[in-house]
């Protein structure tokens, strides 16, 4: 209905029609032209030209916006012509014009070249100049989900780890529990499996130092795993050294190691024995049962153990039914990522991986051998965790699969319930560090593994809780690793909880 037609419009025939309010306002698009060249699967340059017309209507509404407001000498305030405020405030005009072009092209982009970014343009708006004469153009970068045929994803056969957790899982378990309660009382025996040892190690390029640890715990295991290498044989190797011996022995840096000029790069590694410690496990007392998390009981205890291992044994089923699905899903996708993309999804795998194994109970020693084996392989398992990823986003998309607010609740809750902190304290944390996003894809993708999990058949094989052969240190050999202050930090025969790790 049209002012004049509207029912509160009683003036006179010479008083102005009131003005409709919610009428909407009408943008005239750009008549841009954009050119989209193919630079690999998810690289894209855009080229985008804006014709001289545009370019005329937005100064005529930037100088029409001024003139009410513009200072010239010799005109009253709005008496100016346009052509001199035009004149007068160029320079500001331009940068107001080119800024505004800008984002209004960029908004266009989006919607006309259906796009679907990965990451922000890469664009640098100060190289973009506004002709006196003739169009304006410019170029950016940009990185997009990639195109491809979707998979067959309905009737996958998997195989599904099983077990029942028995009672000897669970009193091997407490074992382990009551270890990280012991009292570490010095020994002068050579280091034997499941001691502590104090230890400085070197790590030495043709005799030029690489990197340096000062009293370095660590657990006597047959590996020692690094966030850039793994060492086997650490057990045999200080088997009968005693404290002030010094032994060596060659290491391997990984082939993704942070620093380029050492990947791949064997060094000499020298350890020299500083102490040893052995432990003394404590009784199964009342005041030892409450201090591991506040249980009554001993059946309590047990009972709470037993959910841990529930917990991660779901996360070994979940692991290796996801493994079986990304394998089926990106048989084909054979498309190559952009190294760049790679280098900064990386870290955010980490953090993914940590997330997902914090809320599946694991504790800080079992997270850190997980993250330093993951850090040795980071680039390989970042491409095939993205090719995953698109993979289970288009099938989500395609199905109509979204998270929802409970689902976040759910997630922080599990989080929380493996920490000391609260869902709120949780949540605030993951917000700050920018994690709702790796959260969110996490959402997602359980629910569509879940889908296809629906549609797949099953074979149940039995599976076996790990057991650990490497002890992973806070260290890399070549002196640096990305995302340290993500990590757990190790620390042995402190106070801790049923939750576990070295605290």
């Amino acid at each position: 209905m049209s002012a004049s037609e509207s029912p509160s419009s009683s003036a006179t025939e010479t008083s102005p029609a009131p003005e409709n309010l919610d009428q909407e306002v009408v943008v005239t698009p750009l008549a841009i032209e954009i050119d989209v060249t193919n630079v690999s699967t998810c690289q894209r340059r855009v080229k985008v030209t804006v014709p001289r017309e545009d370019i005329d209507r937005y100064r005529e509404e930037a100088v029409k916006e001024l003139v009410p407001t513009a200072l010239l000498p010799g005109f009253r305030p709005g008496r100016a012509p346009r052509s001199l405020v035009g004149q007068r405030f160029k320079t500001e005009l331009a940068d107001q014009i080119r800024t505004k072009l800008l984002s209004d092209a960029m908004e266009q982009v989006a919607e006309q070249a259906k796009l679907a970014p990965i990451s922000e343009p890469e664009l640098d708006v100060t190289t973009v100049l506004l002709p006196d004469d003739g169009p304006m153009i410019f170029e950016f970068g940009i990185e997009v989900r990639p195109e491809f045929e979707l998979p067959q994803w309905k009737g996958l056969k998997i195989e599904r780890p099983t077990r029942e957790i028995s009672d000897d899982d669970v009193n091997e378990a407490l074992g382990s529990l009551l270890r990280e309660r012991g009292r570490l009382v010095p020994s002068e025996a050579a280091p034997a499996a499941g001691d502590l040892v104090v230890a400085n190690l070197r790590f030495l390029d043709g005799g030029k130092e690489v990197s340096r640890a000062e009293d370095l715990e660590i657990i006597v295991r047959p590996k020692l795993s690094f966030a850039d290498a793994e060492f086997d044989g650490f057990e045999k190797l200080i088997a009968t050294a005693k404290p002030g011996d010094k032994v060596t022995a060659d290491v391997t840096i990984s082939d993704e190691a942070a620093v380029e000029e050492l990947r791949g790069k064997q060094v000499q590694m020298e350890i020299e024995l500083v102490e040893v410690k052995r432990f003394e496990l404590p009784e199964l007392t009342p005041a030892v049962i409450a201090e591991l998390g506040a249980f009554e009981s001993e059946e309590e205890l047990r009972a709470a153990v037993k959910q841990q291992l529930e917990n991660r044994l779901d996360w070994h089923r979940r692991q290796r039914v996801r493994q079986q699905v990304a394998e089926a899903l990106t048989a084909s996708a054979t498309w190559e990522l952009p190294p760049d993309l790679l280098k900064r999804q990386s870290l955010r795998e980490l953090e993914r991986t940590i997330l997902e194994l914090r809320r599946s109970g694991f504790d800080d020693d079992a997270i850190r051998r997980h993250v330093n084996q993951l850090r040795q392989s980071v680039m390989a398992s970042t491409s095939r965790s993205l090719k995953e990823h698109f993979i289970l986003e288009r099938i989500a998309e395609d199905e109509s699969i979204a998270e929802t607010a409970a689902d976040y609740d759910e997630e922080i809750r599990a989080i929380a319930a493996q920490t000391s902190e609260s869902p709120r304290r949780v949540r605030a944390n993951l917000e700050k560090r920018g994690l709702m996003d790796v959260l969110r894809n996490q959402i997602i993708e359980r629910k569509t593994i879940s889908l296809i999990e629906s549609q797949a058949s099953f074979d149940d094989v039995p599976f076996e809780f790990e057991k650990p052969d490497a002890d992973a240190v806070d260290h890399a050999v070549c002196g640096l690793a990305a995302g340290d202050e993500e990590i757990p930090t190790a620390k042995h025969a402190e106070a801790g909880t049923v939750r576990g790790g070295r605290k």
